[in-house]
């Protein structure tokens, strides 16, 4: 399982492909996860946000799971995986875990609970009860989904619990993981993909980014110059980035994703499940560019 020593590094949450009929296209998620582990990520989320999580049925992520298993294998690679298991129910999260665990994963990702908006201790009391499923769990705090914000000292509460790792956080600033690395925090994920340099220049122990499913090996090139010190050259190189990244969010994750891996074969269909739309004319002219 995962710890917090070895929570660092390039984590791709990766998109769930589906064919034609909206039905899960294992043949194509095999073939991206693969790339991926090839192209040199740390970690791979399945069911995160980007994954279409919400919309995944159990069953569909216990297919997910063994075929990014097999991927691994394949690439012989040790990259720890890890399953996005939160919502807004702590019952519901904690059912979602322990199948997680069961199925062989090395971390959890939970999401701050949405829509209904709990107090802050509410929340503690979440993760809390989660954490002692026994998964290791990672804090996602990501507010303009969730519609709450953690206060400093409710995300320093959570990250003192046993069990949790660690956090991915996409707030729009890197005033959180700035404070937290000056208190001497657990490791920060930065999942704001416009602040990857930033956020690591503030302490950031790696990223979690959804663009990263496209123009892997960049990411990967950027962070380990970062970590080679060579500062300078990784800024260059995410700012080289930053277009492409800006063009992935102009309309909702992971359609413009989705759209590209389709034009580059990685996968069959661009396919996502309504709500979500496919991108507009306008966005596959200017992301026909990265072709």
């Amino acid at each position: 399982m995962l710890n917090e020593k070895d929570l660092h590094g390039v984590y791709v949450p990766i998109i769930t492909p589906f064919d034609e009929d909206g039905e899960l296209d294992a043949a194509s998620f095999y073939n991206h996860a693969y790339n991926l582990f090839q192209d040199g990520i740390d970690g791979l989320v399945v069911n995160g946000t980007t994954g279409e999580s919400p919309t995944i049925t159990s069953d569909e992520l216990g297919v997910m799971f063994a075929t990014a298993q097999a991927a691994r294998d394949a690439a012989h690679v040790h990259v720890p995986l890890v399953v996005g298991t939160g919502t807004n129910d702590t019952r519901s999260t904690i059912l979602k875990t322990e199948e997680a665990g069961k199925l062989g994963a090395d971390s959890a990702l939970v999401v701050v609970p949405y829509y209904n908006k709990p107090s802050q201790q509410g929340i503690i009391e979440h993760f809390r009860r989660v954490a002692s499923v026994g998964v290791p769990v990672i804090l996602y705090e990501v507010p303009h989904r969730t519609g709450v914000k953690l206060e400093l000292d409710t995300v320093r509460s959570i990250l003192e619990l046993d069990g949790v790792i660690g956090m991915k956080d996409s707030t729009p600033n890197t005033q959180l993981v700035s404070e937290l690395t000056r208190l001497g925090s657990k490791p920060i994920l930065c999942g704001e993909d416009t602040l990857l340099f930033e956020a690591l220049q503030s302490g950031a122990k790696g990223v979690m980014s959804a663009s990263a499913n496209v123009e892997t090996e960049r990411f990967v090139a950027f962070y380990r110059q970062f970590l080679a010190g060579r500062q300078e050259k990784s800024q260059e190189l995410f700012e080289e980035l930053l277009p492409l990244i800006r063009l992935l969010f102009q309309e909702p994750n992971p359609a413009p994703l989705k759209w590209l891996l389709e034009q580059q074969r990685v996968i069959e269909t661009g396919t996502l499940r309504l709500p979500l739309m496919p991108v507009s004319e306008g966005l596959r002219a200017k992301l026909a560019s990265y072709l």
